[in-house]
């Protein structure tokens, strides 16, 4: 049951970010604005997203898991609503910083939670089961979002969720537990916000940790990012079709995340994370290969390589993701808040900066996801030869 709820809360975030896309096009033509603006929608909700969530942990470690969940959520709802009423572009704009702002405490609070609960393999074993409920919301994100459209306009997209809010807001205030004893909490002021967040943020192991498990997913991410162009243009499907990308790699991602929770305390954690980045960097090399080979690939070849390279980011995510906690018992709130930033500006930048300026050539995006995948691997080698060193000294005596 906490799996499930958590994995639920967890959801609201990608939820929000796909749900609309199948309405893009629409937008643009009733907000008056081009592609290139509209893709700032996405950029509005997700820097706010990232800085927010430096404040979620901490904020938790100070009052408690429960009341900033319940909260966070109460005031998602609220910039929901004024999504769903917007009367222009520079209303949605501030209605998705609302959003933002409150959308991400589902990831931190609930891998905290996970982690106050529970060590070892049976923390693996749930951080793997909340992801691929958490998994679910990419896929039926724009499957829900292409049916509102169609049926009740654009505007419906975000009266969903408004919906979400709602029901998810009742689910933590009704079975989400404080896990976070009183004897256990760092008081909260701004100057231990920014010293606290600062000394996650500075450790090299811990950014490196966190570059590589943000990076990797970015390989994915150019292609989600790009979902409008390469779903009605590329691929000349139409707007209720954009399960056909986020199927593949939605189903990769669970299939990633099955295998971790059953091999969990079976083999080396850092055997795992090796292959996991082993195989999107080897789909991704594959990838570019064959566009530079053939004009066209099919659309059944281009989805099964996106499920197998979503099979190896998940492969590799919960082990670093525990590792990066691990580096901070004292303040897990702390690190789980500072691995979410890492990873939203990481992604603000690839659906801000990069998709934007590769969606329009297929084989730029494989590019794209070649680039994202090797940085990741080279983030891990890094985080691994920092941390042998840091072994080594702390050996002498």
């Amino acid at each position: 049951m906490l799996a499930v709820l958590i994995g639920g809360l967890s959801m609201v975030s990608p939820f929000s970010i796909d749900t609309f896309f199948p309405a893009f096009h629409a937008m643009e033509k009733a907000l008056h604005v081009g592609p290139w603006q509209l893709q700032q929608v996405i950029t509005a909700y997700m820097l706010p997203f990232a800085f927010a969530s430096l404040v979620h942990g901490p904020l938790s470690d100070a009052i408690g898991r429960r009341p900033v969940m319940i909260g966070g959520m109460a005031l998602y709802t609220v910039g929901s609503i004024a999504c769903t009423a917007a009367q222009n572009y520079e209303q949605l704009i501030a209605a998705r910083v609302i959003q933002g702002l409150t959308a991400g405490v589902g990831v931190v609070i609930g891998r905290a939670v996970i982690r106050d609960l529970y060590e070892g393999p049976r923390a693996q074993k749930l951080m793997a089961a909340t992801t691929m409920i958490f998994s679910i919301a990419p896929a039926v994100a724009p499957i829900i979002g292409g049916w509102a459209h169609v049926a009740f306009g654009w505007r419906a997209v975000f009266a969903v969720m408004v919906i979400c809010g709602v029901a998810f807001t009742l689910a933590a205030w009704w079975k989400l537990p404080e896990t976070h004893a009183p004897a256990n909490r760092i008081p909260f002021n701004a100057r231990n916000l920014v010293s606290t967040s600062w000394t996650v943020l500075r450790h090299r192991e811990f950014l490196m940790l966190a570059l590589a498990a943000a990076i990797n997913f970015s390989s994915l991410a150019c292609f989600i990012g790009s979902a409008p162009a390469i779903v009605e243009k590329h691929w000349h499907l139409d707007e209720t079709s954009y399960w056909y990308l986020f199927l593949p790699v939605i189903s990769g991602i669970l299939i990633g995340a099955v295998i971790s929770n059953r091999i969990a305390g079976r083999m080396d954690m850092v055997a795992q994370v090796r292959i996991g980045l082993g195989i999107t960097f080897g789909i991704s090399s594959l990838r570019v290969i064959l566009h530079l080979i053939f004009p066209t690939l099919p659309i059944p070849l281009q989805q099964g390589l996106l499920v197998c390279a979503a099979i190896g980011a998940q492969f590799a995510f919960p082990v670093l993701t525990l590792r990066m906690l691990d580096l901070f018992p004292a303040a897990r709130g702390t690190a789980a808040a500072a691995q979410s930033f890492v990873a939203l500006i990481v992604t603000s930048f690839t659906l801000g900066i990069v998709a934007p300026n590769v969606l329009s050539r297929l084989d730029w995006v494989a590019l794209a996801s070649l680039a994202f995948a090797s940085t990741a691997s080279l983030c891990w080698y890094l985080s691994r030869r920092w941390h042998v060193s840091a072994a080594r000294s702390a050996a002498v005596p």
